[in-house]
């Protein structure tokens, strides 16, 4: 935790309290939003168990969510769905996700840790961090709120479109997702411009015998 907070400790110590940190998730699977977080984490903070999520269990993560709720100064999100990916490419998606969630706190922090990035169109002094989420306190409870939105997001898509296993893959081009793509074709929640997705609308579903 103290390794976590050595980047929020050089501004605590400048005087800055309202420190946030921003993180994506869903730049990589073929279906889904990109959803991005942004958190507001109080001086000192008390909540154990932060990391970066990709190193957490989906129960640490929920339970971790559930607690930066009561535990953060202030939390938002930002989502850009499938079609908007599409058009501004993903990329720009991650971008704009990131934008939509500094821009949902429910306070304005005085300095933005972000994952790598920097998040345009946001009036606020950033400082991207490689490896932002293994390595700011902030950035990672970002990471952990994006995932656990996004995770919730796709289980309950799963319940409109069963057959891509979204509960399972929440997206991504696993074995299982990429037979049903080929049989059934894309549905809307799938992103046209990438290229499984563009070949099997080119090509349409594949014709059991």
């Amino acid at each position: 935790m103290e390794e976590l907070l050595l980047w929020e400790r050089r501004l605590w110590a400048q005087g800055l309290r309202l420190v946030a940190g921003c993180d994506e998730v869903g730049v990589g699977p073929l279906a889904g939003p990109v959803v991005a977080a942004a958190v507001v984490i109080p001086p000192d903070p008390q909540l154990s168990g932060i990391d970066d999520s990709k190193s957490l269990t989906a129960r640490q993560r929920e339970r971790l969510a559930c607690a930066l709720q009561e535990h953060a100064l202030g939390i938002g999100v930002g989502v850009v769905e499938p079609e908007e990916v599409d058009r501004i490419n993903v990329l720009g998606a991650a971008l704009e996700a990131m934008r939509r969630a500094v821009n949902a706190l429910p306070i304005r922090p005085e300095h933005l840790l972000v994952d790598a990035r920097t998040v345009p169109g946001i009036d606020i002094p950033q400082t991207p961090i490689v490896d932002g989420d293994a390595k700011s306190y902030a950035v990672a409870a970002a990471s952990i709120v994006a995932k656990v939105r996004r995770d919730t997001l796709m289980r309950q898509w799963h319940q409109r479109y069963p057959h891509y296993g979204f509960d399972r893959n929440v997206g991504y081009g696993t074995p299982e997702h990429l037979e049903a793509l080929a049989r059934y074709g894309p549905c809307p929640l799938h992103r046209r411009s990438f290229a499984p997705v563009r070949q099997m609308s080119l090509f349409g579903p594949r014709r059991s015998r």
